[in-house]
């Protein structure tokens, strides 16, 4: 049931990935991800420099023989991580995965594709997937309006943009962007995607390393409780929706407000403060709509059971009931 081009590219039992996380998409999550049978892809500017993340790549393969990604994130910085050093340690590892985003990769592929990394690129648009199918892209994470992070300028959900990006290109389709359950993955197949993609509900697992005041957060927010900043300066993102993103806000409903007038509050290293303390108010915390489906805090196996339980009785009892057929015994 649970067979797709996505399970056949990585090598898992079913087509759940678990995208990069700031600062949390670490050696123990990915582990668990791939241990309950999907795929994590731990976040390489986490670490600081590319020989610390050398060193999660090993302690990953200390914690599953399974396969597992890296997430490289090409966005705009005041200070440029070193791309190019990033790259070549995965290389230098035999890191068979990449998850990228932000800026097109096309300059880093022809290093990737000859060392076999097989690159998956996150899309918010029709046409950016065409193009990264155009550069040799092995598949792309389609990120509908209602996503964390950066969802683009377009604002287009997700039950538009994956059917489209299906009919557009040939290579795997992951649907990303407001999923978190089984009818999640039931409807993002249905959709005609290979996989489904999650990042904020992994948040609110017991794997995920971040404070339990964060977890709690995520639990007791409803859909509503997510913010868009930077959307005057075209590089719109979605937090939680706490005191710095209110702050935000304001600024920007002045007019012409710039990067250097709001960058106090959206600091990276805040938000880590924010991450180990469970202070709500240091920083910002990337998440998206899909937090107003959060209820509990389980292991993530627990969370792939539930999945996939339930993802399975929509498909082979549910729909066939609903189309006349007799559901499976």
């Amino acid at each position: 049931m649970f067979k797709t081009r996505i399970t056949e590219m990585f090598g898992i039992e079913y087509p759940i990935i678990q995208g990069g996380l700031m600062w949390l998409a670490r050696a123990e999550l990915a582990a668990a991800v791939a241990e309950a049978g999907g795929i994590g892809f731990m976040t390489a500017l986490t670490h600081d420099s590319p020989e610390k993340l050398r060193m999660e790549i090993h302690k990953v393969r200390d914690l599953t023989d399974k396969p597992f990604g890296i997430n490289l994130t090409f966005l705009p910085s005041l200070r440029p991580p070193d791309f190019p050093a990033y790259v070549q340690v995965c290389i230098d590892e035999g890191v068979k995965f990449i998850e990228t985003a932000g800026r097109n990769p096309q300059e880093f592929l022809p290093a990737l594709n000859a060392a076999g990394v097989k690159v998956i690129h996150k899309c918010t648009s029709i046409r950016h997937a065409i193009k990264a199918q155009t550069i040799g892209c092995a598949a792309v994470s389609i990120d509908g309006f209602e996503c964390a992070g950066h969802p683009g300028e377009d604002d287009i959900t997700s039950l538009i943009l994956i059917p489209l990006a299906v009919d557009n290109i040939d290579i795997p389709v992951v649907a990303s962007g407001g999923f978190g359950d089984g009818r999640g993955l039931a409807a993002a197949l249905a959709l005609g995607a290979d996989g489904m993609n999650m990042g904020t509900r992994f948040v609110a697992t017991a794997e995920c390393p971040v404070h339990d005041a964060v977890k709690r957060a995520l639990v007791n927010a409803s859909e509503r409780d997510t913010r868009l900043l930077m959307r005057t300066l075209r590089n719109t993102a979605r937090f939680l929706a706490n005191q710095n993103t209110e702050k935000v806000l304001e600024i920007e409903a002045r007019g012409n407000a710039t990067i250097h007038e709001i960058k106090q509050y959206l600091s990276g290293l805040e938000g880590k403060e924010m991450i180990d303390t469970g202070d709500l108010n240091r920083g910002v915390f990337s998440a998206g709509q899909v937090i107003g489906m959060i209820r509990d805090v389980p292991t993530v196996q627990q969370l792939f059971d539930r999945i996939v339980g339930d993802a399975s009785r929509i498909m082979s009892r549910r729909l066939p009931a609903m189309a006349g057929y007799a559901p499976a015994a």
